[in-house]
């Protein structure tokens, strides 16, 4: 009697299987093949819609596999995902309901280029900082035990974000707490303990699973009837086999359980790990270690890290990216130049970076003098208490940090440094409204939180060339602390001298002067003064004496200049890239002080309006902002027509 061999028909896979995928719910029943190629397919639209929108690349193409597999095996939105820093969540998007505007990434109107709760219910937390997922992670399971619930949730935090202090915080938290919270280190710059294969990948599973956790949890309460000594054997002996296995000694040692290192981009190992920890029923806190390539499947790892972190738009084939328009040099270039022209003469000037060197202009100063340039991580704290160190002994150290960014260290501004009345140099980039970044990157509080702050000089560039010239005056100052703040993008043509001079501490400069009996002196403080100009002229055409002033500084105010103007002027605006609390609230507190505002003459300050704009170009966020040159001649005109 023969038997005849049994035979399956295996499932046919789809083509394109992408198209058939709108939510996680879709993806649910896909066999392990079917999630490789929607991997494959997934990529490939990341790669598509960035070519089109431009942003982060490099990031987003190193999660494509663990995207897939977390949505496969969780049960997002219930099971909270929450990704850190925001921008490795485009396929994420994708996959969450949102396939169709991903063409509009970054656009007015469009998709956020971060995770962002408004957006989807699939967005649990906001995320355009980084490295604060752990912490919200932690609150959120908390919260969950509080209420009985049993989802899971997860926090996936890479690119950079587990160098910030703040993340190791919520480590030490969670690892003390022993509820179930899923850490996932996506590890895309540099290996802590390099996968070596599918051994790691085997061990790692097992260490995962069911059996192992049951007789672990098993053994070690057995041991607890039987003396010490052999109580502390099996500790040793488990704790040599995972030093052996995985080498996750810090994470066991804070209390969570700790899985990896895997390979992020190889389906077969991730997908049985996830699996173990979604069925693991034990409240403590697990670690899975992957390492991922930036860019993978489409650039090398060294060009994304720079190159291809944010992207214009580009040939997908060629991989060649659009060129900007010739145009003036970039605020961050002069920045950079002016500091190198600087530190030629002074050996003291010293260059810091929190993990920001390209986007500070750093980098170009870290080339000319690599002895003199620091890049501490994502530890904008500790660049600040790092500078005031510094000057303590006599350098003078340059912090460059957006004035986004800046907001993380501002107890270290004021107890390590203005206190202290220590000189630390603060450049601080991306001041105003930036763009395609949105809400959680514009410079909108710095003049007001810095402005409050005794001891501090605080400047404001109108171009370019007003910008060399503040860095010139923070290298020669040694008296104190100071700021200086400078927008996104290009300048407009300037020639900057070769041989600097230092601006007169305090003194602002008249641009138009119209002379006594003025209708309006509209004082500028930072670059809306190019839209300050277009009013003027405009209102100067409908016969309005207009006198214009780049005021340079909010500390000191350049009282004098401020006082005589407003005696002869029928109406004074100031105009800010800034919030309420800033320049233009301590011009009307000096003009209140000496009864300046009165029947005769009146003040109105214009601000960044009370709210967060979100991203769009910015002439068009200024535009909603009311902060262009037709919002300034319609005040004008509103005030003084019945005048």
């Amino acid at each position: 009697m023969t038997h005849s061999k049994k035979t399956t028909q295996e499932k046919p896979i789809d083509i394109k299987l992408l198209d058939k995928v709108n939510y996680p719910s879709d993806i649910k029943d896909f066999s392990d093949d079917e999630l490789k190629q929607l991997s494959d397919e997934l990529r490939q639209a990341v790669i598509e819609a960035v070519s089109q929108t431009g942003g982060h690349l490099g990031a987003g193409l190193g999660v494509v596999e663990l995207t897939v597999a977390l949505h496969h095996v969780f049960d997002t939105p219930n099971d909270r995902l929450i990704w850190d820093v925001g921008h490795q969540a485009y396929p994420h998007k994708i996959l969450t309901g949102r396939k169709d505007k991903i063409n509009t990434l970054r656009k007015g109107g469009g998709l956020a280029g971060f995770t962002k709760r408004d957006e989807s219910e699939y967005d649990p937390f906001g995320a355009g900082h980084s490295s604060t997922s752990i912490s919200a992670a932690l609150g959120m399971a908390i919260a969950r035990d509080k209420e009985g619930k049993t989802n899971d949730v997860i926090a996936v935090i890479g690119d950079g974000a587990m160098s910030a202090g703040m993340a190791y915080e919520a480590l030490n938290n969670a690892g003390d707490l022993k509820s179930k919270l899923i850490v996932i280190l996506n590890d895309n710059d540099m290996s802590i303990a390099p996968p070596t294969g599918a051994m790691r990948a085997y061990f790692s599973r097992l260490i995962s699973g069911k059996a192992y956790n049951s007789f672990r949890n098993f053994a070690m309460k057995a041991v607890k009837h039987l003396p010490k000594y052999f109580e502390r054997a099996v500790q040793k002996t488990e704790q040599y086999a995972k030093d052996v296995v995985v080498g996750g000694n810090f994470f066991e040692e804070i209390g969570f359980n700790y899985i990896g290192p895997l390979d992020g981009h190889n389906l077969d190992h991730l997908l049985p790990v996830l699996r173990n920890i979604k069925q693991s029923k034990n409240n403590e806190p697990f670690l899975i270690h992957i390492v991922t390539e930036k860019g993978h499947g489409f650039i090398s790892p060294e060009a994304s890290s720079e190159k291809y972190h944010a992207v214009r738009k580009f040939d997908v084939e060629t991989k060649i990216q659009a060129k900007a328009k010739p145009a003036a040099k970039s605020y961050t270039e002069v920045f950079a130049d002016s500091l190198i022209s600087c530190a030629e003469s002074d050996k003291k000037i010293i260059a810091i970076t929190a993990a920001m060197p390209s986007g500070t202009g750093i980098n170009k100063f870290a080339n000319r003098f690599p002895e003199r340039t620091y890049d501490v991580g994502i530890a904008e704290q500790h660049a600040v208490t790092f500078a005031a160190g510094l000057a303590t002994e006599g350098y003078k150290p340059f912090c460059g940090i957006y004035s986004t960014f800046l907001q993380r260290a501002y107890d270290q501004v004021v107890h390590d440094v203005a206190i202290q009345n220590l000189p630390v140099r603060f450049a601080i980039d991306r001041a105003g409204l930036v763009g395609a970044d949105g809400p959680t990157h514009a410079g909108a509080f710095d003049i007001a939180y810095l402005g409050c702050l005794p001891n501090f000089i605080i400047m404001a560039a109108s171009d370019e060339l007003e910008l060399a010239r503040m860095v010139k005056t923070a290298a020669d100052h040694n008296d104190g602390p100071i700021a200086f703040r400078f927008p996104r993008g290009e300048g407009m043509g300037l020639e900057i001298p070769e041989k600097l001079e230092p601006l007169e501490i305090g003194k602002g400069r008249i641009i138009k002067n119209a002379g006594n009996n003025v209708d309006v002196t509209i004082i500028s403080f930072g670059t809306r003064l190019q839209e300050v100009l277009l009013a003027e002229a405009e209102l100067s055409v409908q016969g309005f004496k207009v006198t214009v002033i780049d005021a340079r500084f909010l500390k000191p105010l350049d009282e004098e200049l401020i006082k005589t103007s407003a005696k002869i002027s029928r109406l004074m605006i100031t105009i800010e890239e800034g919030s309420i609390g800033g320049f233009g609230s301590a011009v009307q507190q000096l003009l209140t002080n000496f009864d300046l505002i009165n029947n005769k003459m009146k003040f109105r300050s214009m601000i960044l309006s009370d709210k967060f704009i979100s991203h769009n170009e910015p002439y068009d966020m200024y535009d909603e902002a009311g902060l262009n040159a037709k919002h300034i001649i319609k005040l004008v005109k509103d005030i003084l027509k019945n005048n």
